[in-house]
């Protein structure tokens, strides 16, 4: 009897490591392991693109305020002509002297279709212009927008290159030198950045001001809302 009593015993003590391991069967999907909570991107809504092409070619803007629609010339008020186009929707100030500015375009690409077709235009009404010119972006300016209700005042006395003037502009201005932006901050989280040449520099940009704003104890969450 006592032999067969150890001889039961034996299994239930071989089972017990069996029973803690509890290996998942074969076949079965492994849950996915968690990835590692890496900074969380900003969404960046692009507001405006400033465009700017020197054409070399003199341009006589009384020739041209005559012949084209959708165009305003006061050279006692501005010394420029201001062009409106439609598709893509941006305005262009045209100077006699061939430079253009370009305004108003809400990409890159957009902004670089809007001057080609002001060329074309002052191409085509008779007034000769090169086919070959290089278009530079001046400014981009975008928006994001972090989850917090931002005390400026206390931001003010933070962070150096901070300015805030709530009688003038409800916005604090903070100025960083690379890449060389200027960011109007919100008490409602809300970001502006202005003064970048590129996406990639907007995005860098907004990872120093994420930095920054954490370093004086502020909890930076990018947010669509």
């Amino acid at each position: 009897m006592p032999k067969k009593t150890i001889a039961k015993a034996k299994p239930k003590a071989a089972q017990a490591p069996a029973m803690k391991a509890k290996p998942a069967p074969a076949g079965q999907a492994k849950p996915a392991p968690r990835k590692p909570s890496g900074p969380e991107k900003f969404e960046v809504k692009v507001e405006n693109v400033v465009a700017f092409v020197s054409l070399g070619k003199k341009i006589p803007l009384n020739k041209l305020v005559g012949a084209i629609e959708d165009a305003e010339y006061e050279p006692e008020q501005f010394p420029g002509l201001v062009y409106r186009i439609s598709e893509p929707r941006a305005a262009a100030l045209i100077f006699s002297s061939g430079k253009i500015v370009c305004t108003g375009a809400k990409n890159i690409e957009l902004a670089n279709i809007a001057v080609d077709k002001v060329v074309k235009k002052i191409r085509s009404v008779g007034i000769p212009m090169p086919y070959k010119y290089d278009v530079k972006i001046e400014n981009i300016v975008a928006s994001s927008k972090i989850r917090a209700n931002l005390n400026l005042e206390e931001i003010t006395l933070s962070l150096e290159n901070a300015e805030y003037e709530p009688e003038q502009f409800p916005g604090l201005v903070y100025r960083i030198p690379e890449p060389r932006v200027a960011f109007l901050l919100f008490s409602s989280g809300k970001i502006i950045c202005t003064g970048a040449h590129t996406i990639s520099d907007i995005h860098l940009a907004l990872g120093k001001l994420k930095e920054k704003l954490e370093s004086i104890g502020i909890k930076v969450t990018p947010t669509s809302d």
